[in-house]
């Protein structure tokens, strides 16, 4: 049997694209969830993978849980970085909501969290979780970023953490084939594509993105989200995307 994995990129609030592609994956992907081995991610693509692996019935909850989230943000004068908005305790509260009790049993090895060491600057991947804790610990170090999300990083195990995507935004295993997931234009498997003649890739911490205009007006949405409808078209076109790449690989029954 082919073993695969799914990684998802650090992205912020376009997360919201990539929630879509596991809506595909789930009503589509059959044959290829049968094979899944482990699911990766980094900040916003640790938290989609930690749901696809511990509360995929949650995916719904998970997705308007991100709506109102951008609009939360959206409203602060200043975005997330405002005075007296605390953007860190609001993601935890979703983080808490959607996952259930046994959590760190389920991603217990086929969970796997990037993250980056504050004192060293290295990349360290996660796949251990001795309580569910620890591991809403983990999602938040992995999606921590300076400034933008508050001043005081994720500690545990006697360190400092911050946004895995700054050393490794997507993770790929070394067991199997890691079909990854963007919603930045590029060499993903599943990701927006390229419009336009020329093409000038760019390798940042670890996944391929496309130099254009598109890419970064995604950018600056994945820190400053778009207004509900376009967060609701993002959300589309991660389904589309994603279903468009089940049906090219031979991955559905259709």
């Amino acid at each position: 049997m082919v073993v695969v994995n799914l990684s998802f990129a650090a992205c912020g609030f376009l997360g919201i694209y990539q929630l879509g592609a596991v809506d595909a994956f789930l009503t589509h992907g059959h044959r290829l969830l049968s094979c899944l081995r482990a699911c990766a991610g980094a900040s916003a693509g640790a938290l989609v993978a930690a749901v696809l692996i511990t509360a995929p019935d949650k995916l719904e909850h998970c997705k308007e849980f991100t709506y109102r989230f951008a609009s939360n943000v959206r409203k602060q004068k200043l975005g997330a970085m405002t005075p007296g908005y605390d953007f860190m305790l609001e993601l935890r509260g979703g983080i808490d909501r959607i996952l259930p009790p046994d959590a760190h049993l389920l991603a217990s090895e086929r969970l796997h969290v990037s993250l980056t060491n504050c004192s060293t600057g290295r990349n360290s991947m996660v796949s251990s979780f001795p309580s569910r804790e620890h591991l809403i610990k983990v999602l938040l170090a992995s999606s921590f970023v300076p400034l933008y999300a508050g001043v005081k990083p994720v500690e545990f195990q006697g360190q400092k953490w911050m946004d895995g995507g700054f050393t490794d935004s997507l993770p790929v295993l070394a067991v199997g084939r890691t079909i990854t997931v963007s919603p930045f234009s590029g060499q993903q498997d599943v990701c927006p594509p390229h419009v336009g003649r020329r093409k000038l890739n760019l390798k940042l911490a670890n996944m391929t993105v496309t130099l254009s205009t598109e890419n970064i007006k995604r950018l600056n949405q994945a820190l400053f989200p778009p207004p509900l409808l376009r967060m609701q078209e993002l959300h589309q076109k991660g389904y589309e995307d994603a279903l468009h790449f089940l049906r090219t690989e031979g991955w559905t029954q259709e």
